[in-house]
């Protein structure tokens, strides 16, 4: 574990003057990298058509964003660490502004699938935006500001789903990616112009071997979760890639074991309170996830299916859109708690929501109120729990590490994510029914998703009454506004 001290980090910081500006700021930003990540559902019908290729290869456009955002992110935050968290905050929408330029450009398969790994390299910007918060809020905004934020990994993708799907029905596809670019390049003129530079630095030589090992080891871990049911789960390169995956990450382990200066602190991030809240991340991921595939698809499959009620995209998403509203106005709730009771409270909270809003939709699915219902519970308790997380991390790591232990964060979400993709898909693509020439998910193959999703929930919540109530008091003091981070 390295010690390097914070450089240009002053005794008593100076807080913004306009707070209120640098939380929007941070908040547009995320919502507009999440959107980037769901505004391709509605083309995936019309993928192969698009891209000039057939399905399988097709699916790389929507592989590509999840394998480069996984890898960018615990390297952006370590690199906003290092040189500057603005600096890598504007890296990380340039670069969304540049994937989609290139992919509104494009006609063929590469182009498209280049495009959206560039859009993948900006997911970084979330788990930085909370860092620039951490370092810019006075004390008493921190946990609100931090809290909002955090909810827009999930907000984004709420929102964006319905306003995608409009706009694929209205006007050409590359449209899509050229209001991303737009919303974009405001992000990047806001953060330049509102956003100040923190002063707090990580002196240290980047750890390009650790980023390599990383990239290797994220890279073929989620090639064989997302690519897995195309292969087969029993494929020699699906069991190949997950072995490898395993080895690469202990050799990984072992070389960031050794660095003074890690990519990743191992031992700050096996710190009960790290470690055990990740975890519990990769669980809520997993059933936040499960709320934009499973609702949506009951939603537009046929009336002839005896469960479907038929609707279009665009109808479809607007009945989740609630979720998305409720999901970043109960991440204030979750703040609350968290400053009354301590975020543990606030994570188990959320957890239990999510719960119960997965077991009213195993009994509210006949109607499209009733779905809205279901996922506007699940929404809200969304909110709640990821609100919760950044202050437990941020409670138990150095405020010098606070970029890279939020980018490790964000990372687990998302492997919860693609998890979640990987089960419900293969559990649907098993419990079928015919319809003629077509085979569609079965009544009882979307029973069995629920409960898988709120056995994640259960898991979430297990793994948050392992998180200590209390962390160890610090070897030295905390800068102002980490003392009610770590009061767990």
């Amino acid at each position: 574990m390295h010690t390097s001290a914070p450089t240009g980090a002053p005794t008593t910081r100076e807080p913004h003057p306009r707070p209120e500006l640098i939380v929007g700021v941070a908040c547009l930003c995320g919502i507009v990298v999440a959107l980037s990540q769901t505004m391709i559902i509605p083309l995936v019908p019309r993928l192969p058509e698009i891209v000039h290729d057939n399905a399988s290869n097709a699916s790389w456009a929507i592989t590509a964003t999840l394998l480069s955002g996984a890898v960018a992110t615990p390297i952006a935050g370590r690199l906003g660490d290092m040189f500057g968290k603005r600096l890598m905050l504007l890296v990380s929408m340039a670069f969304l502004v540049i994937g989609s330029v290139v992919s509104a450009l494009s006609s063929g398969l590469v182009g498209m699938v280049a495009g959206r790994a560039l859009q993948g390299l900006a997911m970084g910007a979330i788990a930085l935006g909370i860092s620039v918060l951490r370092d810019e809020l006075p004390a008493d905004r921190v946990g609100a500001g931090v809290a909002r934020m955090s909810a827009t990994m999930g907000v984004g993708g709420a929102i964006g789903l319905p306003l995608a799907a409009f706009i694929a029905d209205q006007a050409d596809w590359h449209t899509l990616f050229w209001v991303t670019g737009g919303l974009a390049a405001v992000c990047a003129i806001a953060v330049a112009i509102l956003v100040p530079e923190s002063p707090v630095r990580t002196p240290a030589r980047f750890d390009f071997v650790g980023a390599l090992g990383l990239t290797a080891a994220l890279t073929t871990l989620l090639l064989a979760i997302t690519k897995g049911g195309d292969w087969g789960w029993g494929d020699g390169l699906t069991l190949g890639l997950l072995a490898g995956s395993l080895l690469v990450f202990l050799l990984w382990g072992a070389w960031e074991l050794r660095r003074t200066a890690p990519l990743v602190d191992l031992r700050i991030s096996a710190r009960p309170q790290v470690l055990f809240t990740n975890i519990a991340s990769v669980a809520v991921g997993f059933a936040m996830y499960g709320m934009s595939l499973i609702p949506i698809q009951i939603l537009m499959a046929p009336k002839v299916a005896g469960y479907g009620l038929g609707l279009s995209m665009t109808q479809a998403g607007l009945l989740m859109a609630p979720s998305g509203l409720l999901m970043y106005l109960f991440s204030s709730v979750g703040a609350r708690i968290s400053a009354a009771r301590g975020p543990r409270t606030s994570l188990a909270a959320g957890t239990v929501v999510v719960g119960l809003g997965y077991v009213s939709a195993l009994f509210l699915r006949s109607s499209g109120w009733e779905i809205t219902l279901s996922t506007a519970i699940i929404g809200a308790g969304v909110g709640i729990a990821y609100a919760a997380m950044p202050a437990l991390i941020m409670g138990a790591v150095p405020i010098t590490e606070t970029a890279a232990a939020n980018g490790l964060n964000s990372l687990m979400r998302s492997v919860g994510t693609s998890l979640s993709s990987a089960v419900v898909s293969v559990v649907l693509a098993h419990e079928v029914i015919d319809l003629g020439p077509v085979a569609l998910p079965s009544y009882h193959g979307f029973t069995v998703a629920l409960l898988i999703s709120i056995a994640a929930a259960v898991v979430a919540l297990a793994f948050t009454a392992l998180i200590p109530t209390r962390r160890p008091a610090a070897p030295a003091a905390e800068p102002d506004g980490a003392a009610e981070l770590a009061a767990v």
